[in-house]
């Protein structure tokens, strides 16, 4: 049996993957992503050689959770950890409404529209 190696991305095109662009000249904010780093324990990228952060398939989904929880929720900072200790796991008050609910419908949509936007490619 083989064993399935992640890919691992750097810090900027982590940014750039969440939109995390200065909008003035263009460049990656890596430094949400260092700040975030001190805030959520659970994130916690491969430092290599140099200080170079490397961001496993693991790493992204918690950027993707905090990222949700903070630009799609409005939470602050202080919320946002709560609900990442927390294990999203008391966040169901009610199924439709919930956080937890919220963030995989959105996890669904924007896969939905990865893949109509593929198929848009294949058929030309």
């Amino acid at each position: 049996m083989t064993k399935k190696i992640d890919k691992l991305l750097n810090i900027s095109e982590v940014a750039l993957k969440f939109g995390l662009i200065n909008k003035k000249n263009g460049k990656p904010l890596t430094h949400t992503l260092r700040f975030w780093e001190t805030k959520f324990k659970k994130l916690k990228p491969t430092i290599l050689a140099g200080g170079r952060r490397y961001y496993s398939a693991r790493d992204i989904e918690i950027i993707n959770m905090i990222f949700f929880l903070l630009k799609k929720q409005s939470l602050t900072i202080n919320g946002a950890v709560k609900a990442m200790n927390s294990g999203l796991k008391h966040l169901d008050e009610s199924k439709t409404s919930s956080i937890k609910a919220k963030y995989y419908i959105n996890k669904i949509k924007n896969k939905s529209n990865e893949i109509l936007n593929r198929i848009k490619k294949l058929n030309g």
